[in-house]
């Protein structure tokens, strides 16, 4: 995953602790494809402002995932659900098609999709 995605991913996780002007700024300039310039217009701030801010963004996202790990055990969680999931299509075309494999597996989807 290229770093936008990565602070993508983190930014799901830990942009609600973040101030609302930092989240305006960081998701015209991210996620909005606003250049530096036209965010400046836009918020009233120099373009070094908003470079700093999204900077500092990137920043407080780091510190947090470092902190409180979110993040990573979210992967680790997708992870382990992916191969639960290959055990049990392993498992099905070994000819063992069972009531538990397939609440294993609708448990598997539950788990990916939170």
């Amino acid at each position: 995953m290229d770093r936008l995605g990565e602070y993508s991913l983190l930014y799901d996780f830990y942009g609600q602790l973040l101030t609302e002007k930092q989240q305006k700024i960081y998701e015209e300039v991210r996620f909005g494809d606003l250049s530096l310039s036209e965010a400046s217009e836009l918020f009233g701030v120099s373009r070094q402002g908003i470079h700093d801010t999204v900077r500092r963004v990137e920043e407080a996202l780091d510190r947090y995932e470092e902190k409180l790990g979110l993040e990573k055990q979210f992967r680790e969680i997708q992870q382990k659900a992916a191969r639960i999931r290959e055990i049990c299509e392993e498992l099905r075309q070994t000819g063992q098609q069972t009531k538990e494999i397939e609440e294993i597996l609708q448990l598997t989807a539950e788990i990916e999709e939170s």
